[in-house]
């Protein structure tokens, strides 16, 4: 059975309020689908929220996704886009709330996640490689979209996909880093 025939049997059976269905959808595409929503929002643990919105999203409004109308991946896409958006502008400070005195010299704030060293490790993998990870984990495609766009068969871009992560780990072993997050994040179950 291919992808698409699998969702459509798995939104079917989601749509008759079978829970086990949502976990198939959510262990195909939660990765790609984290990789659009930390992008946006830049924030792991909001990221991780919006993410579980999202599928409670999807959870409620299955009724609505028809097939004929596009693929499931875009249709959650637009769920995940939109919740992303939603949250961003609720973390918004729409009053002043903070004294910025003439003579007070505060600096910001701007402690985000440090992915330099991802970036750098990155750059080391071959370029087969970078270009699969890129397609897959921050450009969102799926598997078989991202080996059409390589012009590669399936197997040898999963292949790409397993030896760029392999490498990835072995990198961060090396640097000492917590490789927990990289891996469950932002490689999920893609």
């Amino acid at each position: 059975m291919d992808k698409i025939s699998e969702d459509i049997d798995d939104i079917r059976q989601l749509q008759q309020g079978k829970k086990d269905a949502l976990y198939k959808l959510y262990a195909r595409y939660s990765g790609a689908l984290y990789g659009v929503i930390i992008r946006m929002c830049k924030e792991e643990t909001l990221a991780q929220e919006i993410l579980q919105d999202t599928f409670v999203k999807v959870w409620r409004q299955i009724h609505t996704y028809d097939p004929e109308r596009g693929r499931f991946y875009t249709w959650a896409y637009r769920i995940a886009r939109n919740t992303t958006l939603n949250a961003l502008r609720k973390q918004k400070k729409l009053i002043q709330t903070e004294d910025l005195g003439v003579y007070i010299n505060k600096e910001e704030e701007n402690k985000g996640p440090d992915y330099t060293q991802l970036n750098g490790v990155l750059r080391n993998l071959e370029p087969h490689h970078q270009t699969a990870i890129e397609l897959v984990y921050f450009k969102g495609l799926t598997h078989r979209e991202a080996h059409q766009e390589m012009d590669v068969p399936l197997g040898t871009f999963k292949s790409y996909v397993q030896q760029a992560l392999k490498h990835l780990r072995t990198a961060y072993q090396k640097e000492g880093l917590v490789l927990l997050f990289f891996i469950k994040l932002w490689f999920g179950n893609g």
